[in-house]
C-alpha cells in the first residue's frame, strides 16, 4: 500500500463516463479518498466553470480541493475560490493567434466572464465519426457558458487570455496544425486536448507546471501524487506524478509514459487503482 495523498484526475473520459457523469462507484471511492485524508485535484483543459460541479459533487469545497483548469493555466482553490496560480498568453499574442486562424477551417473560441466568443453562434458543426457535432453547444454547456458572437475574435480579445481553443474536424487538424502552430511554436504551449481541439497556451504551461508551482510548496511530495488521464494533455501530469496512470481508454503515448493503464473510464478505472493503493478504500 502507498501513501497516497494527493488524487490528480483529468475529466474528460477519465472520471467521467462517456455520459459526462460521474459514476457512483468512483464518487463513493473519491469521497472514501478525501475520509482518508487525501487531496482530490480536477485538472482540466476546460476553464474553471467547467470544473465547478463535478467539484461540488464530490465535495471538493469542504475538503481543500484544487482545480487546475486551461491546461494548467490557473489553480483554483476549491474552498476559498481564490485564485492560486494564473498565467495567460500576452495582449499581443493572443490577437496573433486568432488573426493566424482566420487562414484554417476552425472554430475560435475564447472565454470571457459567463461567456463563450465565438463567430458565428450558427456555423457550429463539424463532422465527427460520420456525424454532425455541434461543437459550439458542446463546449458552451459542459462550460456553462452563455455565448456571444463577435465577427472579428482578434479585434475583439483586447485582455490577456489563459487559453484559445479551436475546434475542427480531426483529418483537416491533423493534416493542418503544423501550420497552424507554426508562427508560435516557440513562444507558446500549441496541443492536441482531444482529435477535435488544438489549442493555446502560454509558454511552458502544461498540467505538471500548474501542480508543480502550487503543491511543492504546500509541503506535498511528487511520490505522494497519484494522477489518471486519457489525453495528449495528461502526459505531462502523469509524467510527474509518483504514480502516473493512463485510462484503458487512453491515446497510445499517454499509455507509454505511464507506470501503469487501469481499467477504462466506463469502467470505473479511478475506484478500481485507488482501491490498491489506499489502505482502507475497499470497493
Amino acid at each position: 500500500m502507498s501513501d497516497v495523498k494527493v488524487i490528480i484526475m483529468d475529466i474528460d473520459g477519465t472520471l467521467t463516463t462517456s455520459k459526462k457523469i460521474i459514476s457512483e462507484k468512483t464518487k463513493k471511492a473519491l469521497k472514501k479518498a478525501q475520509e482518508l485524508g487525501a487531496v482530490l485535484i480536477l485538472a482540466s483543459g476546460r476553464p474553471t466553470s467547467g470544473l465547478m460541479d463535478f467539484a461540488k459533487e464530490l465535495e471538493m469545497d469542504k475538503n481543500h480541493g484544487l482545480l487546475v483548469s486551461f491546461n494548467g493555466a490557473r489553480v483554483v482553490d476549491c474552498e476559498t475560490n481564490k485564485i492560486l496560480f494564473n498565467e495567460t498568453m500576452s495582449i499581443d499574442q493572443g490577437q496573433a493567434v486568432l488573426e493566424h486562424m482566420k487562414k484554417f477551417e476552425v472554430k475560435p473560441m475564447i472565454d470571457k466572464g459567463d461567456y463563450m466568443y465565438v463567430n458565428d453562434v450558427f456555423d457550429n458543426e463539424i463532422q465527427y465519426k460520420g456525424e454532425p457535432f455541434n461543437i459550439i453547444q458542446y463546449e458552451s454547456r459542459n462550460n456553462k457558458f452563455k455565448l456571444c458572437e463577435k465577427h472579428d475574435l482578434a479585434a475583439f480579445a483586447d485582455y490577456p487570455l489563459n487559453k484559445i481553443l479551436t475546434a475542427g474536424e480531426p483529418e483537416y487538424l491533423k493534416k493542418h496544425y503544423k501550420e497552424m502552430m507554426e508562427p508560435f511554436k516557440e513562444s507558446l504551449n500549441c496541443m492536441f486536448t482531444a482529435d477535435f481541439y488544438f489549442e493555446f497556451t502560454a509558454e511552458g504551461i502544461d498540467k505538471a507546471k500548474a501542480l508543480d508551482t502550487v503543491l511543492i510548496p504546500m509541503g506535498y511530495k511528487k511520490e505522494e501524487m497519484i494522477a489518471f488521464g486519457d489525453g495528449h494533455n495528461d502526459i505531462s501530469m502523469v509524467k510527474y506524478a509518483g504514480i502516473g496512470v493512463a485510462m484503458d481508454n487512453a491515446v497510445q503515448e499517454l499509455k507509454n509514459a505511464a507506470d501503469e493503464v487501469t481499467l477504462s473510464n466506463e469502467e470505473d478505472g479511478i475506484a478500481y487503482t485507488l482501491s490498491k493503493y489506499m489502505k482502507g478504500l475497499e470497493l
